[in-house]
């Protein structure tokens, strides 16, 4: 199996020197467990801290980090890359590219100016005229209505609604099982939020500024985002005018929704960085998307935080890594697919993991901070993942994209 490796260059403070080629395993082969392989950068980079592939082309796109733009690469050989096209601008810190199951458009995510930008993509794979999609508001300051889920035309107003009594009454109503779904009215953001620390007198929601993280192309032709800073889940349409909102689903006051998971049942699993969870959201018949179930990543620590969210090809196994006390929590999905048991929190075997990736029979899980990129068997029957079998030298790597 060969993979791209996406990573931080000099000038986000990184090693490496652009895009480079992990070879994983025998490559004729039929598993992914033997040893691993670096090879020198194939595309010099400032900060691809994201690489996503075109559904058809040998062309992929790089969310270049530092310079807040997205490039396209195309392959010319079996280790060769030339830049397609010129990079297109997206917004400061872009860290997230997302491109259409029809390659037709791709969707940028900005980390310090909360951008979310629509591209359009042409037959030949070069993106172009970005559009910036709505900006989002804080579903917990005064501009927003606080609730836990709004469809754009409907919904409405807080008002004179108390909104701490409220949320005591629903949690209270709502059980042990279920009070964990109840927007944090009533109590303190988590601890490193950035609602955390206003000085006295000062609006909190002053301090949350949007931070969108990431963007899922789903069924049906909606696209979902995620707001870490204002913990929004955010659904649209893509239209030639740009994304239309169709709906938001705040999570917890102070979670910070980072990346999603597409699950096949329908259900849409999004790991909070923040809070270290993972909520499960459906859509009922008329479409309008609720949380539905949650689990917290048992095990972990303060200060730790959730990064990559992946499942085994059967849909049956879930993995979400944890920086910090560098783990990955593993769980079961069950019932129709609302519904997750932890099973294990296991040690990542390399510090900061910023990315893992689910191929086979192995869990691939990169280092950012001790520069490699490490393998692990899964057991057959739980899923579960067992000791580093290899590991190599990999500097500061933040993605892993597997190749056809």
């Amino acid at each position: 199996m060969r993979l791209l490796l996406g990573g931080y260059t000099p000038d986000m403070d990184g090693r490496a020197a652009g895009i480079g080629v992990l070879d994983a395993g025998d490559p004729d082969g039929a598993t992914v467990d033997g040893q691993l392989s670096l090879r020198p950068a194939v595309v010099a980079a400032s900060s691809p801290s994201w690489v996503a592939r075109h559904p058809s082309l040998d062309v992929v796109y790089a969310a270049l980090e530092f310079r807040g733009e997205v490039q396209a690469y195309r392959r010319t050989g079996p280790d060769s890359w030339v830049p397609l096209g010129a990079a297109v601008a997206a917004g400061e810190s872009v860290c997230h590219v997302a491109v259409a199951p029809d390659g037709g458009s791709l969707v940028a995510s900005c980390w310090s100016d909360g951008r979310v930008v629509r591209m359009r993509v042409d037959a030949a794979g070069v993106p172009s005229a970005p559009v910036i999609a709505a900006a989002a508001v804080d579903p917990y300051g005064p501009e927003g209505d606080g609730g836990a889920d709004r469809a754009f035309g409907g919904g409405g107003s807080a008002g004179d609604i108390d909104l701490a009594a409220a949320a005591r009454a629903l949690r209270d109503a709502a059980g042990s099982e279920f009070a964990h779904l109840v927007p944090d009215h009533d109590r303190e953001p988590v601890a490193g939020s950035t609602a955390a620390g206003a000085a006295p007198g000062e609006d909190a929601a002053d301090l949350r500024p949007s931070r969108a993280h990431q963007a899922r192309y789903l069924p049906g032709g909606l696209i979902v985002t995620t707001d870490m800073g204002l913990d929004l889940v955010r659904f649209w349409r893509d239209t030639p005018r740009g994304l239309r909102p169709v709906q938001e689903v705040a999570l917890p006051l102070g979670s910070g929704p980072r990346h999603t998971l597409w699950h096949p049942s329908g259900h849409l699993y999004v790991l909070t960085e923040l809070s270290r969870e993972v909520f499960v959201l459906g859509a009922d018949r008329e479409g309008v998307w609720r949380m539905l179930s949650a689990i917290g990543l048992e095990g972990t620590l303060a200060g730790d935080t959730a990064a990559e969210i992946a499942m085994t090809p059967d849909g049956e196994t879930v993995y979400a890594g944890v920086r910090g006390s560098d783990t990955i929590g593993v769980a079961r999905v069950r019932g129709g697919g609302d519904r997750l048991q932890q099973l294990a929190l296991v040690d990542a075997g390399a510090a900061w993991p910023r990315h893992h990736l689910v191929v086979r029979d192995t869990l691939l899980v990169a280092g950012q901070h001790s520069d490699e990129v490490v393998s692990m068997a899964r057991d057959p029957r739980t899923g579960i993942p067992g000791r580093v079998r290899h590991r190599v030298e990999a500097p500061s790597p933040t993605c892993l994209v597997a190749l056809p």
